[in-house]
């Protein structure tokens, strides 16, 4: 599919706009998680400047120290597993499935793929992002039971 914004071959406006709730859902997240290292770090040891700088990787430290402390480590596992999907959609890279396939509901068959560390590949198809957008309505679901 073309936009007149592009002159590149893009995947369907619903698979960009699943594309697009995916990456907010999770920002959404992000942010949560920063308010809630705020909220429970007892000897003030970061503020928001700090915590907003870092990669979300990088918040699993924080993650630890404060809110896994306060709770249990169901957020920080969930979290963690949500931030290596998240890397898998970010770093991905745009393909043409198969004429004909289940992959892509796109016209042109365009959709993104990505690359295991273990080599594995896979296809980013709107399955991945509905399961990755309900990841995310499960560890907010935790985060809100603090």
């Amino acid at each position: 599919m073309y936009e007149d914004y592009s002159r590149q071959a893009l995947p369907s406006r619903k698979y960009r706009e699943l594309l697009g709730s995916a990456i907010c859902v999770f920002n959404s997240n992000n942010a949560f998680i920063i308010e809630n290292i705020l909220a429970y770090d007892e000897p003030g040891e970061y503020n928001w400047h700090q915590l907003i700088d870092k990669t979300s990787g990088e918040l699993l430290k924080p993650v630890k120290d404060t809110i896994t402390k306060e709770s249990n480590t169901t957020i920080a596992k969930k979290f963690s597993e949500i931030i290596e999907i998240r890397n898998r959609i970010l770093h991905s890279f745009q393909v043409t499935a198969p004429s004909g396939s289940r992959f892509s509901d796109d016209v042109d068959n365009q959709i993104l793929a990505t690359k295991y560390k273990n080599g594995r590949q896979d296809y980013i198809t709107q399955e991945f992002l509905y399961d990755f957008i309900k990841k995310n309505g499960e560890l907010n679901e935790e985060i809100y039971k603090l």
